[in-house]
């Protein structure tokens, strides 16, 4: 045990947050995102929620300050009428560690998105998030 790290990271994701670089990324996946199909490792995180995991990480892990939107959400699909109050809550964490706040944040298409996780992502942590459209890519910025 390590004092000062948030209890629900497992040592395997410290490891990979730790080796990560800058302008690395991670994705942090709901319970439908398909994580074995798009990323190239996955951390399983199934008794968790996307918030509580995103606060855990934001405590150890940089936003890039170097790119406009550190912060990528996947947009709804046209037409779709599911609400995300769930991004509103990720909005909220991400002003504690980030003085950009909203800023941070953009929305790309879903299959851009899976792309993007696929191509960039270090990592995908696959939870058991249950709110719809709760999938995030965190692009890390430099420790100074």
């Amino acid at each position: 045990m390590l004092k000062g790290i948030p209890k629900i990271l497992p040592p395997e994701l410290l490891k990979i947050l730790c080796e990560m670089g800058h302008t690395d990324e991670l994705t942090i996946g709901d319970g439908n995102f398909p994580g074995t199909t798009y990323g190239q490792k996955v951390i399983r995180m199934d008794g968790h929620g996307v918030p509580e995991i995103l606060e855990a990480i934001l405590q150890l892990f940089p936003l890039d300050t170097y790119v406009e939107h550190p912060v990528v959400l996947m947009a709804k699909v046209a037409g779709d009428p599911t609400p995300t109050p769930i991004w509103d809550t990720y909005k909220e964490i991400v002003r504690k560690y980030d003085d950009r706040g909203d800023a941070c944040f953009e929305e790309i298409d879903k299959w851009e998105f899976y792309d993007r996780t696929r191509d960039h992502s270090s990592v995908v942590i696959q939870t058991g998030e249950s709110a719809l459209y709760a999938n995030i890519i965190l692009k890390k910025g430099v420790v100074i």
